[in-house]
């Protein structure tokens, strides 16, 4: 039989059966003892620390995912057998026999770390411990940065959704692994942790981006537009440098998944030309109510030997941008330009634009915002915007 998905269906995780018989036990009223299978099931999985997956006999019981015998015998072994095996180590390392269960689903790595966050670790700690599991190189880095989170949890009793984890690290063995750096930014930053039956509020509703409170005289500045600028080209909530900048509104269910939602991608998108756009000036290149239009404009009356020709082909091209991606590409040559004349742009707008330029919902507002920067390109700015 292959690697079996179906097998999953009828016979729980070895985690699952634990917490399952926990449940019963507490249920009838007994102590939080469990019986021997579970703790013989417990020592196993602790022995499997360090062991290469497969290699560990007494844990060959404890695996739901099946192989077949040339599947047994290759290098390496299925992904699916490898994450599991990984899972049930970490369980070992974080279940004690009499404890309360550890295994609680929906609670994912991010949301876990979070909980860290607000109890036995600081702000700045808990970030790091979840950004070095992050970048990890591989499965087995990846691994031994959890098996240093789990005495932790242990000591502050929060738990983890292991079948959440099991299939996580299966997809960090994947060739793409943007849904799971995602999700466990997304569970980490969540302002809110509000009911997944909340539906999601609109876009940035009473929050401020990161470009209207910026200040390029604090320390960190430098390093957080570096940050900014490692996200180019990148999908948005994939670059853990970029996660503690997201303001966009999310809800926790959506959070949890990991979800790609246009407002994040805008928001993603609008942050990475900003950092182009704010390097090595101190005065703050958000400049409300200036358009691209109308910082095209300044270009030319800035300098009048400048060819007119080519910043309207600039902006020809920004305005005829096929979806957001081409239209952020564009916008990204364009600041470039801005930046070594020090005009700034209005960031709130270029979110906006980057929201809706190819959204099915909304099908006019392209026209709209390319009416709008055109004639701003067409029309002398004010004379304080000089």
């Amino acid at each position: 039989m292959s690697t079996s998905a179906t097998a999953h269906r009828y016979r729980p995780f070895f985690w699952e059966e634990f917490t399952q018989t926990a449940a019963r036990g507490q249920e009838t009223g007994g102590h939080r003892s469990v019986p021997p299978w579970a703790e013989r099931g417990l020592r196993a999985a602790r022995d499997g620390l360090g062991c290469e997956p497969g290699s560990a006999p007494a844990m060959r019981h404890l695996h739901r995912v099946e192989l077949t015998d040339a599947q047994r015998s290759s290098q390496p072994l299925p992904d699916s057998y490898r994450a599991e095996h990984a899972a049930l180590t970490l369980f070992g390392l974080h279940q004690s026999a009499g404890a309360q269960a550890v295994h609680r689903p929906g609670t994912g790595l991010g949301t876990a770390v979070r909980a860290l966050r607000e109890g036995v670790l600081s702000s700045s700690a808990a970030e790091r411990r979840l950004m070095a599991a992050a970048t990890a190189q591989d499965l087995e880095e990846l691994v031994q940065h959890l098996r240093g989170l789990i005495p932790l949890l242990r000591h502050a009793d929060v738990g983890l959704d292991y079948t959440r984890l099991y299939r996580d690290l299966r997809e960090w063995l994947a060739a793409d692994n943007g849904r799971v750096l995602r999700a466990w930014g997304l569970q980490y930053t969540d302002p809110t942790a509000q009911s997944s039956q909340v539906p999601s509020p609109p876009d940035n509703a009473g929050v401020k981006p990161y470009w209207v409170g910026f200040r390029a005289d604090l320390a960190q500045a430098g390093a957080d537009l570096a940050a900014l600028r490692s996200g180019a080209g990148r999908e948005a909530g994939t670059v853990p440098a970029m996660w503690p900048f997201y303001q966009t509104r999310i809800a926790t269910l959506l959070r949890t998944k990991g979800a790609l939602t246009r407002g994040l991608v805008a928001e993603h998108a609008a942050l990475t030309v900003f950092g182009v756009h704010q390097q090595s000036r101190d005065a703050s290149m958000h400049v409300p109510g200036l358009t691209p239009g109308a910082a095209c404009r300044l270009l030319l009356i800035q300098d009048e030997k400048r060819d007119r020709t080519a910043i309207e082909r600039r902006l020809g091209a920004l305005l005829t941008s096929v979806d957001a991606t081409e239209l952020a590409q564009h916008l990204r040559g364009l600041v470039s330009l801005l930046r070594r004349a020090r005009i700034g742009m209005d960031y709130d707008a270029v979110q906006h634009a980057l929201r809706y330029w190819d959204d099915l919902q909304r099908p006019d507002e392209q026209s709209r915002i390319r009416t709008r920067w055109d004639r701003d390109f067409r029309v002398d700015p004010a004379a304080k915007q000089l």
